[in-house]
């Protein structure tokens, strides 16, 4: 080598330059992608409302004790079944009429307790359960999907008949099973949900993982010796984990219509615990004489599920290749 030429110098300075070029590069198509997903949620009219009312459950969920006005479980006789602040109703067990008061904006339960306080605090029980239990089912759906559709053989057909029979078994009915033998609390509910639901996530991952096998960057890697776990970490997960964002998505939302569903059965959190589904089980006795004791749970309900909704259908757009480019 000759020092005085300076050529290894050279080089080095060339391939260091070449890699902060393609450093760059990597970074500007990030932020390209980044403003072109945000600019695809701007003109998706409902992808952006729906960002909005799950922006605002969030934030009631993160925020709940500075944001509720009252304790969620104190509960004042007097007040019990005070309408909300925007109606009147009959005095409980009276003819007399009476005006919601501005002190519980959306009215009282049967103990007293403030609705509005308990539904920001229930916010946080779905949104927890939700998140978790997709978390975790998508996340154990992923790796068993990917051992079943690289490996196959023996491994496939016991994953896959495991699969069929989780199947076999409705999603809801299944979950009631599990909780009524375990028991209810949050942390079982998670683990429930999760158990339920991995299947769609490891079906989904296993076609996409037999279709990949056979592309020719998964041959050539094989070829020059790429070790398995390497091959399915970061070449063929990426490649193949789009649908399966986008099914979690959706599934997040079914996940929290599924915890309220078996709160109002009883099976769910507890009922020490805000809950829009024991909420809901406690105004159904009410309907006729207190009709916010189910209808603004309910209403919760269904504008966070349909946020989410709103949110899968942008994910779905923005990562289609065949709208990503238009």
């Amino acid at each position: 080598m000759n020092a005085e030429s300076g050529q290894p110098a050279t080089t080095a300075q060339a391939r260091a330059a070449e890699r902060a070029e393609i450093t760059l590069a990597t970074i500007k198509e990030r932020r390209s992608n980044r403003r072109r997903a945000l600019q695809m949620l701007w003109n998706n009219r409902l992808g952006s409302i729906g960002a909005l009312i799950l922006i605002i459950v969030a934030v009631a969920a993160v925020f709940a004790p500075v944001l509720a006005p009252a304790d969620p479980n104190h509960g004042e006789i007097v007040a019990r079944l005070q309408c909300p602040v925007f109606t009147s109703c009959p005095r409980f067990g009276t003819d007399q009429t009476i005006h919601g008061s501005s002190k519980h904006i959306l009215g009282t339960d049967q103990l007293g307790r403030d609705i509005l306080s308990r539904i920001i605090y229930g916010a946080r029980i779905s949104l927890i359960v939700g998140l978790t239990a997709v978390a975790i089912g998508a996340g154990f759906g992923t790796i068993l999907g990917l051992v079943s559709g690289y490996y196959g053989r023996w491994a496939d057909s016991l994953i896959m008949r495991v699969g069929d029979v989780f199947l076999a078994f409705p999603f809801f009915l299944l979950a009631i099973a599990i909780v009524a033998a375990v028991g209810g609390g949050l942390f079982n509910v998670i683990v429930v949900l999760a158990v339920a639901s991995w299947v769609p996530y490891a079906r989904l991952i296993r076609g996409s993982v037999l279709s990949s096998k056979a592309q020719e960057y998964v041959i050539a890697a094989r070829a020059i010796g790429v070790r398995d776990m390497q091959l399915l970490l970061k070449h063929i997960l990426p490649n193949v984990i789009t649908p399966v964002i986008v099914y979690a998505t959706f599934g997040v939302a079914a996940a929290i219509i599924a915890e309220a569903g078996l709160s109002f059965l009883g099976l769910g959190v507890g009922s020490t615990v805000s809950d829009w589904g024991a909420m809901l089980a406690d105004g159904r006795q009410y309907v006729g004489t207190a009709w916010w004791l189910a209808t603004i749970p309910g209403v919760a309900i269904m504008l966070t599920v349909l946020s989410i909704n709103m949110i899968g259908d942008w994910i779905r757009d923005a990562l289609d290749p065949h709208l990503r480019n238009v």
